[in-house]
């Protein structure tokens, strides 16, 4: 198959380590850490999922707070000063080593790369700027715009207006299954990364290029 025009990425849990503000400060949040993360985590795109289906509006800021406030009640963790400590470590995530790697080689190729993110644009901004990543990357898109969340397919189309490219000319990378499987519907070639190592799910066995990790996309798209 002929290389892309342009290779996306989601930002969250494909590029950005969702789990690396809690793990910072495993001690102070406790034995439910890990818990804590993945609810934190859930419930930050359940909410984004709802509110789109609603057709309501809050910033995934907003959201992130909100799911956090919720993870951290639920495990009964009251320490307000904790809250803000995680949610600043939010803004400065710890990037994926495979994902420069990963940007580094299609970059050397003379690639377009981008980023589409649920995120609203001065998270994303501090996020990718602190991961270092700003350089390897040709735009920063962001669903604030249209006040609406992925899997909606007008996110998607964000990406072909700003490269001026036709779907599918455009290579969409995601480790969020649910995301793979929208960007595959919207007509782009998909690649799952399967991280955790899961059952396949939305069908992507037939929709989307599985990889283990970032580091294997280069050879996937043949650059």
């Amino acid at each position: 198959m002929a290389l892309p025009r342009v290779v996306v990425f989601d930002a969250y849990g494909t590029l950005l380590d969702v789990h690396s503000a809690i793990a910072r400060h495993t001690q102070r949040v406790g034995p439910a850490a890990a818990a804590v993360s993945a609810l934190w985590r859930q419930k930050q795109l359940e909410y984004s999922w709802i509110l789109s289906a609603t057709g309501d509006y809050e910033d995934f800021a907003a959201l992130t707070d909100r799911a956090l406030g919720h993870a951290l009640a639920t495990h009964g963790i009251h320490d307000r000063g904790l809250r803000a400590v995680l949610l600043d470590a939010y803004q400065a995530l710890d990037h994926y080593p495979d994902a420069v790697v990963a940007l580094g080689a299609l970059r050397g190729r003379g690639l377009r790369l981008g980023v589409l993110s649920n995120g609203e644009p001065r998270m994303l901004a501090a996020g990718i700027g602190s991961a270092g990543l700003s350089p390897l990357l040709d735009a920063v898109l962001s669903v604030h715009a249209l006040r609406r969340f992925k899997p909606d397919p007008a996110v998607y189309r964000l990406a072909t207006a700003h490269f001026s490219v036709q779907p599918h000319e455009v290579a969409f990378v995601s480790a969020n299954a649910w995301d793979a499987y929208g960007a595959a519907r919207f007509g782009f070639r998909a690649f799952w990364v399967n991280r955790g190592r899961g059952p396949v799910e939305y069908w992507l066995d037939g929709l989307a290029t599985v990889l283990p990790d970032l580091a294997a996309l280069p050879g996937a798209l043949g650059a």
